[in-house]
């Protein structure tokens, strides 16, 4: 059982609130709830990914995505009553399909929220990892000048051992690193593993094969693998990123995080010299490739043998090839610390207990 803090928000809240509020929580969902705290209903991380992939804007409330739920024949949230036992929770999950349940009183009133990583033992992820670990980081540099980029500490310990912390709290154990870059400052940290719970092997790359061309020297294993590049700090939820890959039985996913990009000018829409329209100072809004990908062994048949080959080369390849490519939205915390400005982002965010 869980206080109900983290996991509330009210309906007056947007959806960008209701993003915020299931980054800090780390699970998946937040719970709307009137000024008593009665339960008014649901938004999961689901939702608010088909929300970003429909366009809808996140200054939303999440209100009215609960009352167009409605309108389309939704139901309301699944609950439970303080008097179930931790077997009439975990039927109740594994019934509907859920990883929580909100536990209420006869009134409504949300009391506490119940796990099933609480009631049982999470299991282990089928699927391997890979972590990019060769890179240069030249636009780090002079602090890459003798370490390489994965092996930069954030608080006390290198990005990379956050990385492979995080992929051991998900269920993966197998974990390949490639590198090129002074190698043996990575594997005579990380050895084969033992000390940081997992089983590690390393790709080494003698002359650099690019984001997607160092996964041609693996060997071939059953299942979708995930890759991640190494400058990568994430809470991603690897589990949901599964389900969503073989919900859309997808040769390749790609994780994608929102960006936006406030236009400091008046932008103008012309045709010829005639002006249409007239939007002043915009904000644009874009899916960007986060770094993140879950690939079906089937995709490595695309990458050509010893050559530099980029991931967005293999994505456009499957593309061509009508493979079904289908992109993630990353709601939870995320950050590429490939400049000196996102560095010092990630200092401060481990200092802040944003990372941890």
């Amino acid at each position: 059982m869980s206080k109900i803090e983290p996991y509330v928000i009210p309906s007056s809240a947007t959806l960008r609130d209701a993003i915020a509020c299931i980054d800090k929580n780390a699970k998946g969902i937040t719970f709307v709830v009137d000024s008593e705290l009665r339960l008014l209903g649901s938004i999961s991380d689901g939702d608010i990914r088909r929300a970003i992939l429909s366009g809808v804007s996140l200054g939303l409330t999440v209100q009215v995505m609960l009352d167009e739920r409605m309108k389309a024949g939704g139901h309301a949230a699944i609950t439970a009553r303080l008097e179930d036992s931790p077997a009439d929770l975990l039927r109740l999950m594994n019934e509907r399909e859920i990883r929580q349940i909100p536990i209420i009183d006869s009134e409504n009133h949300i009391l506490r929220v119940a796990f099933l990583g609480d009631l049982v033992r999470e299991y282990e992820l089928p699927i391997n990892a890979v972590v990019m670990a060769g890179g240069f980081g030249k636009r780090l540099r002079p602090l890459t000048d003798s370490v390489p980029k994965p092996m930069l500490p954030i608080g006390d310990r290198p990005i990379l051992e956050w990385t492979i912390e995080q992929l051991k709290k998900t269920g993966i154990h197998h974990i390949s690193l490639t590198t090129h870059y002074k190698p043996e400052a990575i594997s005579e940290h990380f050895g084969n593993g033992d000390g940081f719970g997992v089983e590690i092997d390393y790709v080494h790359e003698e002359t650099p094969l690019g984001t997607a061309g160092a996964l041609g020297l693996l060997e071939r294993v059953d299942g979708p693998l995930l890759v991640i590049n190494g400058d990568i700090l994430t809470h991603v939820d690897f589990r949901t990123m599964l389900d969503y890959h073989r919900a859309h039985n997808a040769c390749l996913t790609v994780g994608v995080r929102q960006y936006e990009l406030q236009v400091p000018y008046g932008v103008l829409e012309c045709s010829g010299a005639k002006v249409c329209k007239v939007s002043e100072k915009p904000q644009l809004n874009f899916l960007v490739n986060a770094g993140i990908y879950l690939i079906e062994p089937s995709a490595l048949d695309y990458i050509p043998e010893g050559q530099n080959f980029d991931m967005p080369d293999l994505i456009q390849s499957l593309i061509s090839d009508k493979r079904t490519v289908v992109s993630f939205p990353i709601l939870e915390y995320w950050l590429d610390v490939g400049r000196p400005a996102d560095y010092a982002t990630a200092q401060e965010d481990v200092r802040s207990g944003r990372i941890s």
